[in-house]
């Protein structure tokens, strides 16, 4: 039997693939432990993530490899925007312990060099940016503290050589979408929605229903946007804003980012829960009329999703994660693994978790094997066993009741005599 300090050793290596989103192998040595705050995608193929300590991830394969063009030093990235291949921009802040300034990079090579921009001649950390095409971009973000901040907006029609400051909200803005080059919106504190339909020249207040602040935006036409928020806040509308209604997310975690790939199929990610970090996943298929969980292998705050289209996507967060999905993030899939011919061992993350009291274990056998799948208590005794048998290669589920046992930490594994793998579960009564 596995002592509990072999279940701990186990545990703190497991950094494998669940039912729909799986790690990104390798991450770029010396950022694991940096932060993702954004992602961007100018097609299917080109994607940049960035975060703290100057963090700039590059993939050109849609996300199955990631590179490093980390900039390093004392700056943290918000936002990143890539409009084409070549050309985008990075923004954040600049704090070498006496002072902060604003970061606003732009590149027109992909990444290989990066020129400093004026930023509209404002010294603050910048949030958000979007770029529609190569010249035409605009960012968002906050100036003031307490009561008394206010939101601001940059426009530039010049690729950011130059930057015009507009008017912006009595409230802090956190983040900005464009579905095309005339329609965008911004988003912030205690509910604030701004819209524009020529190309960020103006802006309009539009009514939330809602005073908890909004992180993220996502606009796929004129008429269709979704906004997330705190507290588990979803709005949606159907009719260019001119009305916001409330959609059910089944959740308190703050949310942190969403993006529509089109009007029905979108993800949002989070979050907090109140003082808490926590990882949650939601997707829908209908427009938001319904918002499902979805199982991850992270328990790390998510800040940013991003999809091509309804199937691919990734998602990043804190502690330098980095998430993918394949399929939209609907059924059983694996890192390089096929549905119904898997190519190697996985034992996924029970979902629900935490849970009460029933709770399902999907892994995979890339060959026949014998497999057992024990589970333990968190002082490392066995508690019960789940699976004892010769199984042929294949996708396997097991449902574990737990209705007999008292609320705490379990631990299941999943072992063949060629591969051993543990996982933690929360009872919740």
């Amino acid at each position: 039997m596995k002592t509990f300090a072999s279940l701990i050793i186990f545990l703190t290596l497991s950094l494998t693939t669940n039912a729909q989103w799986f790690w990104q192998n390798p991450l770029p040595q010396g950022n694991s432990l940096n932060s993702l705050q954004c992602v961007s995608f100018s097609d299917v193929n080109n994607g940049v993530a960035v975060g703290d300590g100057g963090t700039i991830l590059k993939t050109t394969n849609g996300g199955k490899y990631w590179s490093d063009i980390s900039i390093g030093g004392k700056n943290s990235f918000y936002g990143v925007s890539f409009s084409d291949p070549l050309n985008g921009s990075v923004v954040g802040l600049f704090n070498n312990g006496r002072y902060e300034q604003s970061q606003n990079l732009r590149t027109t090579n992909g990444g290989i060099t990066w020129s400093q921009q004026s930023g509209g001649g404002i010294q603050i950390p910048l949030y958000s940016v979007c770029f529609t095409d190569a010249n035409n971009g605009i960012i968002v973000t906050s100036a003031g503290y307490g009561p008394y901040g206010f939101g601001i907006i940059l426009k530039t029609t010049n690729g950011g050589i130059s930057w015009q400051q507009l008017s912006g909200s009595f409230n802090y803005l956190f983040a900005v979408s464009f579905s095309d080059i005339n329609n965008g919106a911004a988003v912030g504190y205690q509910g604030t929605i701004l819209r524009t339909t020529n190309s960020g020249s103006s802006w309009s207040s539009q009514s939330s229903g809602t005073m908890h602040s909004l992180h993220g935006i996502s606009l796929t036409d004129y008429n269709n946007a979704t906004a997330v928020g705190d507290s588990g806040t979803i709005l949606r509308t159907t009719n260019g804003g001119t009305t916001w209604d409330s959609q059910l997310s089944g959740t308190e975690v703050s949310l942190l980012s969403v993006f529509f790939s089109d009007a029905n199929n979108g993800t949002a990610v989070g979050g907090y829960l109140g003082y808490n970090s926590v990882s949650l996943i939601l997707r829908t298929s209908d427009g938001g009329n319904t918002w499902l969980k979805q199982s991850n292998p992270s328990t790390s705050s998510l800040r940013s999703v991003w999809f091509t289209d309804a199937n691919n996507g990734t998602a990043v967060g804190d502690y330098g994660t980095l998430l993918r999905t394949t399929n939209g993030g609907v059924t059983f899939i694996g890192k390089d693994n096929n549905i119904t011919n898997p190519k190697e061992f996985i034992l996924s993350q029970n979902y629900p978790n935490p849970f009460n009291p029933n709770t399902t274990i999907n892994y995979s056998l890339p060959k026949q094997s014998n497999v057992t799948i024990k589970v333990y208590n968190i002082l490392g005794k066995e508690i019960l066993t789940l699976v004892n048998e010769n199984k042929p290669r294949g996708n396997y589920s097991v449902e574990f009741n737990a209705n007999n046992l008292s609320s705490g930490v379990y631990f299941y594994i999943l072992s063949t005599g060629q591969f051993t793998q543990v996982k933690k579960m929360i009872l919740i009564k």
